[in-house]
């Protein structure tokens, strides 16, 4: 399977960035890529309000990538905002390309480090895995990367890679967790991982509100072996993924088969004794 990633910096126009989606695909297709992967917010950087750029789901923006993904005869995931009933928006994936459409709505929102992502942003409802040309393609989004369960359930239902688009925000060690994160969900889930997020706010957009990115998308395999890490530029790179490792790494580290499932046991409550939560 070879999978091109588009790490780019997306602005808060959703025009400018449709041209980028529609010029990296043909790139994509051009390198011989059967699959283009662009990061979350590819629609509109997190630097303008959500609700501002949000369309429905066979919107403007969606149609233009679907054109896109049917011109150069691949297929397009890419992150975008999609409207709901209230006030709140979906971080949506859109999949599309010859004979597959597909849709993902982020699960895990990142309210945390003094951000509450979920002011703004309504949570998905189910995980997602969509057939590309027979192989299961797993579904996640940026802050999903730190839930172990959900790539090992994403693999439970037959996910030989999974693809994690995001806007990764800097700050203190931020891309060693990015790249950690990345190498340890593929071991747990003994997947691909394709994780391929913005790029570092160019220089010339200087003046104007900034996308949020670290770059260093990371491909890694079955074993979590890293077969590629980009820079923080923006930049297009082809990867070729060996399906057969995910059986050869199945057969060889069960973890999925040897998993225990354990029932979930509350902390006793303040001033609650270990005795006293056993017998009530």
């Amino acid at each position: 399977m070879r999978i091109a990633l588009a790490q780019l910096a997306s602005t808060v126009e959703p025009s400018e960035n449709l041209e980028l989606v529609r010029e990296y695909t043909a790139r994509a297709a051009g390198a011989g890529a059967g699959l283009v992967v662009f990061p979350e917010a590819m629609m509109c950087s997190f630097a303008r309000p959500r609700a501002d750029a949000a369309e429905p789901w066979n919107g403007q923006w969606a149609t233009g990538v679907r054109e896109a993904a049917a011109a150069s005869g691949i297929v397009v995931i890419a992150g975008m905002f999609t409207t709901t009933a209230t006030e709140r928006v979906h971080n949506s994936l859109l999949v599309s390309g010859p004979g597959v459409e597909a849709r993902y709505d982020k699960l895990h929102l990142f309210d945390a480090l003094g951000y509450a992502e979920s002011r703004q942003i309504a949570p998905g409802r189910s995980p997602v895995v969509v057939d590309l040309g027979g192989t299961q393609v797993g579904l996640a989004t940026c802050y999903d990367l730190r839930f172990p369960n959900l790539f090992t359930h994403l693999a439970g239902l037959g996910a030989e890679v999974i693809v994690v688009p995001a806007s990764w925000a800097p700050g203190p060690n931020k891309v060693h967790q990015w790249r950690t994160l990345a190498l340890a969900r593929a071991m747990d889930s003994t997947s691909f991982v394709v994780a391929c997020g913005q790029a570092e706010p160019a220089a010339a957009l200087a003046g104007r509100p900034l996308p949020t990115g670290v770059g260093h998308s990371v491909v890694a395999d079955p074993y979590g072996t890293c077969l590629l890490e980009l820079g923080s530029e923006p930049e297009l790179a082809v990867v070729e993924l060996d399906l057969a490792l995910v059986a050869e790494a199945r057969e060889r580290l069960p973890v999925l088969r040897h998993a225990r499932r354990f029932e979930e046991r509350l902390l006793p409550a303040e001033g609650e004794s270990q005795e006293y939560r056993a017998h009530h």
